[in-house]
C-alpha cells in the first residue's frame, strides 16, 4: 500500500438514515466512522446531532443543511464518503451531493448484517440500500466509488483498507486539478512521439507554462558561480549522488543551471516540469540536465525529458498515489525470450529512490555525436527490485479525449549489462499488454513508481474524465 500523505487529508461524511429502519442504528454507525476517520488520521466534516436527527441525512432540509455545510469547506474537503449503517435515504444522498457542488470522489459504504441481529429493532439492510444509493447517484451523474466487499463494518481491517486506498484516489483527482506544469525548451524535433495537445490538458485542468531555453541559458548566463542560489545548489548536487571524475566546470553548469529552474518554477507557481534534453543543452552550455532532474523528481517535482509533458502528468498522479518519487522510462528492449520481461530504460535521469547504486557520468549517447565533456551530468545505475506500477497518459487529439493505460509488474535481480539506468521489469501478460500499447498508437515512453497503486489510479480516472484501460494481473 502506498505511504500516507504527510498533511492531513479532509473528507466529508455523510450518514445515510431512513426512517422505516431501525435509526438508532446511524447514531452508533455515525460514532463508529468518526472513531475509525480520526483513527486514520482523517479530518472530518459531517453534520452534529444538533444540526440534525443524529447527525445524518434523511430528508431533503437535512440534505439542504449537509450541502451548505460542504459548500463552506468546498476548499478543504477533499472527497466524501457515503456511510449505510441502515438502509438510509437514497434521494437524501443523491440531493446532499448535488446540492454541494462538490466535484471530488465519493466513497459507498455499507454495515454488513449479523445473522442473530436480524429482529425489526436491529436488522440493516444496508446490502440492499447500497444498491439504491448507488442507483440514484448514477441517475444524478455524480460518479463514485465502492468498498472491496459489498458491505463491510467501518472497524474492519477490509475497510482500513479501502479508506486508505479512498485517500489515495482523492488525493491523485485533488492534485491534478489546477495543476501548473514547466515546459521548458521545444520538443526534440526528430520525436514526434512526445506530440501532446495543450488545449485538452487545459480542458482538464492542466495548464502548461512554457519558456524557450534560451531564456533558461540568458539567465544562467547573468548568474555568477558565486550567487548563494548557484552555490547551494552545487552542494545539493555533490551530496545526492557521487561525482567521480566529473570536471568542477561541469558541476558549476549544472548548478547555475538547477538554481534558474528552480527559481523560474518558484517564480510561475509551478509543481513539475518537462526539459528539452537533445542536444541543445550540450552543444551550447556543454551539460546534461539529468541530475538537476533527478534531484527535482527525488524531492517529489516530478521532472521529464524530452518534453514529455503528458510523460510528466503521469510521473506526478503515481506520486500523489504513492507519496515515492516516479521516473519516466523507455519500453526498451525484450529480455531474452522471456515474454513477460522487458528491459526498461533511460539514459538518465531516473530519481536516486530508483537505484540499488548511483554514479554521476556522462551521457554515451550523445557523447559520440557533441563530445564526452559536453555530456557530464547522467545518474548511471542499477534500477532496485521492487514492486512497480507503470501508467501512460496520452491526449488523443483526434477523438478528443486524454486516455490512458496502468498497470502493475516488478523489477528483477535478473543480470544486465548496459549503461543509464536501467531494470528488468516482469509483468503478467506483457504479451498483451505491448499489443495493446502498439494498436492503440500510445507511446513509448512509461511513468513508472515502485509502488502497486494501480487501482488508485484507475479509479481516479473516473473523476479526472480520463479513458484508462486498467491492465489487471
Amino acid at each position: 500500500m502506498p505511504q500516507t500523505s504527510n498533511h492531513s487529508q479532509t473528507l466529508g461524511l455523510v450518514i445515510g438514515n431512513r426512517g422505516f429502519f431501525p435509526d438508532h442504528l446511524a447514531a452508533s454507525g455515525r460514532q463508529d466512522m468518526l472513531r475509525v476517520m480520526g483513527q486514520a488520521g482523517v479530518r472530518v466534516i459531517a453534520l452534529t446531532p444538533e444540526e440534525s436527527k443524529f447527525g445524518a441525512v434523511e430528508t431533503y432540509e437535512e440534505a439542504k443543511r449537509c450541502a451548505e455545510l460542504f459548500k463552506k469547506h468546498h476548499e478543504d474537503i477533499e472527497g466524501v464518503i457515503v456511510s449505510l449503517p441502515n438502509f438510509g435515504d437514497e434521494r437524501a444522498i443523491a440531493d446532499t451531493l448535488r446540492l454541494s457542488g462538490l466535484k471530488v470522489p465519493v466513497l459507498i459504504q455499507a454495515t454488513p448484517d449479523t445473522p442473530n441481529k436480524m429482529t425489526i429493532r436491529d436488522r440493516r439492510d444496508s446490502f440492499c440500500g447500497k444498491m439504491s444509493a448507488c442507483n440514484n447517484l448514477r441517475q444524478y451523474g455524480i460518479p463514485y466509488s465502492l468498498t472491496t466487499l459489498h458491505t463491510e463494518t467501518p472497524q474492519s481491517p477490509e475497510f482500513a483498507k479501502d479508506l486508505e486506498w479512498f485517500l489515495g484516489v482523492c488525493r491523485v483527482a485533488r492534485g491534478m486539478r489546477g495543476l501548473r506544469v514547466g515546459s521548458i525548451g521545444a520538443r526534440p524535433a526528430a520525436f514526434n512521439t512526445v506530440r501532446y495537445s495543450e488545449k485538452l490538458l487545459e480542458a482538464h485542468g492542466v495548464s502548461v507554462v512554457t519558456i524557450d531555453l534560451s531564456e533558461i541559458l540568458g539567465r544562467i548566463e547573468r548568474m555568477n558561480a558565486d550567487d548563494p542560489a548557484a552555490q547551494q545548489k552545487l552542494q545539493d548536487i555533490k551530496a545526492y549522488v557521487p561525482t567521480g571524475e566529473v570536471p568542477d566546470s561541469s558541476l558549476v553548469k549544472m548548478s547555475k543551471l538547477g538554481a534558474v529552474i528552480d527559481g523560474w518554477m518558484r517564480d510561475q507557481s509551478l509543481t513539475i516540469s518537462a526539459v528539452q534534453c537533445w542536444t541543445a543543452l550540450e552543444e551550447f552550455f556543454g551539460v546534461v540536465p539529468c541530475t538537476v532532474m533527478s534531484m527535482m523528481s527525488n524531492n517529489l517535482m516530478s521532472s521529464a525529458c524530452e518534453v514529455d509533458i503528458v510523460g510528466v502528468v503521469g510521473m506526478h498522479a503515481l506520486r500523489l498515489a504513492s507519496g515515492t518519487p516516479s521516473a519516466l522510462l523507455d519500453w526498451n528492449n525484450n529480455y531474452g525470450d522471456d515474454p513477460n520481461k522487458a528491459v526498461c530504460f533511460h539514459c538518465s535521469n531516473l530519481p536516486k529512490h530508483f537505484f540499488a547504486d548511483v554514479r554521476m557520468d556522462f551521457q554515451e549517447i550523445i557523447a559520440g555525436t557533441v563530445g564526452k565533456l559536453n555530456t557530464f551530468g547522467t545518474c548511471v545505475g542499477r534500477v532496485k527490485a521492487a514492486p512497480m506500477t507503470y501508467l501512460r497518459v496520452s491526449t488523443d487529439d483526434r477523438g478528443g479525449r486524454i486516455r490512458c493505460y496502468v498497470g502493475e509488474g516488478r523489477f528483477t535481480n535478473d543480470p544486465l549489462e548496459t549503461f543509464g539506468g536501467a531494470g528488468v521489469v516482469e509483468i503478467p501478460r506483457m504479451q498483451d499488454l505491448l499489443r495493446f500499447i502498439c494498436e492503440q498508437g500510445f507511446e513509448h515512453h512509461t511513468a513508472a513508481n515502485l509502488s502497486q497503486v494501480s487501482a488508485i489510479v484507475n479509479d481516479a480516472a473516473r473523476y479526472l474524465g480520463w479513458e484508462m484501460y486498467w491492465h489487471r494481473t
